[in-house]
């Protein structure tokens, strides 16, 4: 099983952070690799034992034993190195492999002509760790990962059965179980002392609304179905989850643009960078299941506002063609040159404002009269869009960084549909990141609602999981 094998790997590093960063420049130029057998050997094996800092095993570049002639051996240890070091600076998957839809941009690393400069100075371990995301974002992901093995050896896994709903204070057969989860995964250093086993403790409670806080569940310190499901996740699952994440992270680009919104569709929030600072965080409602919100990276060029809605084909199929006249009136719906629309209003499915986005696959981020979505946990509601929570005041905040909020204000008075273009196109990546690193400083966990991480598991030789199951709950006709 590879967490074993990664077992064995991270028993022997220490977490001081993701291999030796000195040198984060790239080599460069074509050099022969004019290196002993010896040392292209020890070069490369030594840069493996680093490989489960990153969430990868050595066996996923060496496979077999290397060959004994020497010239295929060194054209298989090149090879191996050519391939490791790919893999850290541009991810071992490829997204486009995995996925119908990805067009956020990737870094371009050209490794393979580096790779032998960087074995002939001997320098192979330290530049391959350079490659990797060097943030603190995949830092933590990487500590988090090396730490969640390390301090379990035996990785258990404590399946927590299903029952009655445990409050503070109750006895339950189900605490003992409980309580090594929340061990295993770092929520409880001790067992509780002084108390029967099966107490459910203030202690307990806390630990668990810590854990229900990271990920992403109501935190009341309360164990019921939901939280149970989460803890019988356990240990494995987690380690597979924070390796899948920072493969997502390595398929990035380095420098990305110090003005964007990154909108993790997995978790449906979204951040706003302005000039490399965060400056804003607000919830979103995305894609259902079926839906999906695709990855892209695509930039908003205008906002609208009381935009009218055009409504897809297949909205209408699913949606529109079941509504009765009498709703379709009310609600503004007509049809025109073939096509039905929705007039802007107080009902309209996009709001006051839509922040519309350039790509193929007419998705784009907007208001919406359903602001009650916002507060649920699950917000994998849409037919694909993102809805922004407070979508007019983040609209306005744009305008008036970008100096035409007075347009803006001007155009949303009319009550008409209005265009009103930005001076300076601001890119947006629709992302999905099952694990990553809060506003808190900890790593939270959120449910893989599209099944998108199992492809990512199965090529970095992880087992799959069944998908959740997430019910159908049809609710307000909007993209």
């Amino acid at each position: 099983m590879r967490i074993s094998i990664l077992l064995a790997s991270v028993a022997a590093l220490s977490l001081a952070g993701c291999g030796d960063n000195r040198d984060q420049s790239s080599a460069s130029g074509s050099v022969e690799a004019d290196v002993s057998e010896q040392s292209l050997e020890s070069q490369v094996l030594a840069a493996l034992e680093d490989a489960p800092r990153h969430g990868l095993t050595k066996d996923l570049f060496l496979e077999d034993d290397l060959p004994g002639d020497p010239s295929q051996k060194r054209e298989a240890l090149l090879r191996i190195a050519n391939d490791y070091a790919s893999a850290l600076a541009n991810g071992k998957v490829d997204p486009g492999e995995v996925r119908d839809v990805y067009t956020i941009p990737r870094p371009k690393v050209d490794v393979e002509r580096a790779v032998a400069e960087a074995l002939s100075k001997n320098r192979f371990a330290q530049w391959a760790a350079s490659l990797a995301p060097q943030t603190k974002d995949y830092q933590a992901l990487s500590n988090a990962f090396v730490q969640l093995v390390q301090r379990s050896p035996d990785l258990p896994e404590v399946e927590v059965p299903s029952g009655k709903v445990i409050k503070p204070g109750d006895s339950d057969p189900r605490v003992p179980a409980i309580a090594a989860n929340l061990r295993a995964l770092g929520y409880l250093a001790d067992a509780q002392q002084g108390q029967p086993a099966d107490v459910y403790t203030e202690q307990i409670a806390q630990a668990i609304g810590q854990f229900q806080a990271d990920t992403g569940r109501k935190v009341d310190g309360v164990v019921g179905p939901n939280t149970v499901e989460a803890l019988n996740a356990g240990p494995r699952d987690r380690a597979r989850q924070l390796a899948i994440a920072m493969e997502r992270l390595r398929w990035l680009e380095r420098d990305p643009p110090p003005t964007r919104i990154d909108v993790n569709v997995a978790a449906a929030v979204l951040d706003y960078y302005r000039d490399g600072r965060h400056a804003d965080h607000r919830r979103v409602v995305v894609g259902e299941p079926g839906w999906e919100t695709p990855q892209l990276g695509s930039p908003i060029y205008r906002l609208v506002a009381n935009p009218n809605w055009t409504v897809p084909e297949s909205i209408v199929e699913d949606e529109i063609s079941k509504k009765s006249s009498a709703w379709l009136a009310r609600n503004n719906f007509s049809q025109k040159n073939g096509q039905w629309v929705q007039e802007p209003g107080p009902e309209s499915a996009l709001g006051e404002v839509k922040l519309d986005m350039k790509n193929d696959h007419a998705i784009y981020l907007h208001d919406t009269p359903a602001k009650a979505l916002f507060s649920q946990a699950n917000r994998h509601r849409s037919h694909g869009c993102v809805r922004v929570e407070g979508a007019v005041e983040f609209a306005r905040m744009l305008a008036r960084q970008e100096g035409i909020l007075d347009k803006f204000d001007q155009a949303m008075a009319t009550g008409d549909q209005t265009f009103v273009n930005l001076e300076k196109e601001i890119p947006v990546r629709l992302l999905y990141h099952t694990a990553f690193l809060g506003s808190d400083g900890r790593i939270k966990f959120t449910q893989d609602a599209y099944g998108w991480d199992n492809d990512v598991a199965q090529a970095l030789g992880y087992k799959t999981r069944d998908r959740p199951q997430v019910e159908h709950r049809p609710g307000d006709v909007a993209p």
